[in-house]
């Protein structure tokens, strides 16, 4: 795990807290640094907010942090900040080009004067590139919603911000990377990140169809462009997914819901003849299904092996995960919770006494 290893967050909104939120989960001692008075934008993007006014965003990407309220345009909190950045073993920030250098922190400094360390700027579109990076601009820009929504509708976006979170986890693998082969070289490493990039990426094969075929990629709602069937269905009670993903899984998807005839028909028998007879089998699929309760055939495709699953809402499928109102998802690194998220400037006093030290201190008192 990470414990020991000092992480400076210099970033706000999601791509950069989620970066360090999983650092922290994973042991790391994490410093989030915010502007007095406003804080991470995320404090305001509300409602919902608990019931002591913190917002529902930001308390899902910042647990696991130490709090300080620091401005960099005076004096004695930049020196605060250079003092943090001695130590650190690893910084994360999200500025555009050129705002931390006019506030007299120079990242090309910094790495040359410790080329141990370890410094990820996350970016919209890329360094050098002064343009906001945000989600949505993102995935519109990027693909993703050309390929979304109904094949008849608008594009449409993701339902959560994925090219964030894609971004996010980009990061840290990245910075999990550069710690490596800190520890075999001595030598730390500049990493640049950005929205754009880990957004094309996360195309993966639907972008190789389109390099592959030279056509452009379409959308297919719930459907699967290379897979059939592998889509959404409507049972008599509520909508159900099928996935088969071979021809084993095919044949035993059709005999499990009683369309034998199907399952032994030879020209079926292979992805390529059931691509070519989409309309026929999505028709008696769509027939079959409707006849009978979701969490029915669930218990029939599940005995026969097929993947499937019942379309559920989200507080559904957060029932027993162990999700909190105050922490939010468990740990999808297989960390725990050692700090909730903090209050703006919380451990101001403790940071600016004992610097990296704070950690020790704020540690003994949560445990009390």
């Amino acid at each position: 795990m990470l414990t020991g290893i000092k992480v400076l967050d210099l970033s706000r909104v999601l791509a950069g807290p989620l970066c360090t939120m999983l650092l922290g989960d994973l042991g790391a001692d994490v410093i989030k640094v915010e502007r007095p008075g406003t804080g991470d934008e995320t404090r305001t993007w509300g409602p919902p907010f608990d019931e002591v006014g913190r917002s529902a965003y930001y308390l899902s990407i910042n647990r696991n942090k130490l709090g300080l309220a620091a401005d960099l345009d005076r004096a004695v909190d930049r020196a605060l900040i250079e003092r943090l950045l001695g130590e650190a073993d690893v910084v994360v920030d999200n500025f555009r080009a050129g705002v931390l250098e006019r506030k007299g922190v120079s990242l090309d400094g910094w790495c040359a004067r410790r080329p141990e360390l370890v410094w990820c700027t996350i970016t919209g579109f890329g360094l050098g590139v002064d343009r906001p990076g945000y989600d949505f601009v993102a995935q519109a820009e990027c693909g993703w919603m050309a390929i979304t929504g109904d094949p008849d509708g608008v594009p449409m976006k993701v339902g959560v911000a994925l090219a964030d979170v894609v971004a996010g986890k980009d990061a840290a693998v990245s910075i999990l990377a550069a710690l490596v082969q800190r520890f075999r070289t001595g030598r730390g490493k500049r990493v640049a990140i950005s929205l754009a990039d880990s957004a094309r990426a996360a195309l993966v094969n639907v972008a190789q169809n389109a390099l592959v075929t030279g056509q452009d990629a379409s959308r297919w709602g719930n459907a699967h462009p290379n897979l059939v069937p592998y889509q959404l269905f409507q049972a008599s009670d509520r909508p159900i997914v099928v996935a088969v993903g071979s021809d084993a899984q095919w044949v035993a998807c059709a005999r499990a819901i009683g369309l034998d005839g199907m399952a032994a028909d030879p020209s079926l028998a292979m992805n390529a003849g059931r691509l070519a007879a989409r309309d026929r089998i999505v028709s008696a699929f769509s027939a079959r299904l409707a006849t009978a309760p979701a969490g029915a055939w669930r218990r029939v495709l599940d005995a026969a092996g097929v993947p499937n699953g019942v379309v559920q809402g989200v507080l559904e499928a957060l029932r027993d995960s162990g999700a909190s109102a105050e922490t939010g998802m468990p740990s999808s690194v297989g960390g725990g919770v050692r700090f909730r998220p903090p209050a703006l400037g919380e451990h101001d006093e403790l940071i600016r006494r004992y610097g990296w030290g704070a950690f020790t201190r704020a540690g003994k008192a949560s445990a009390r």
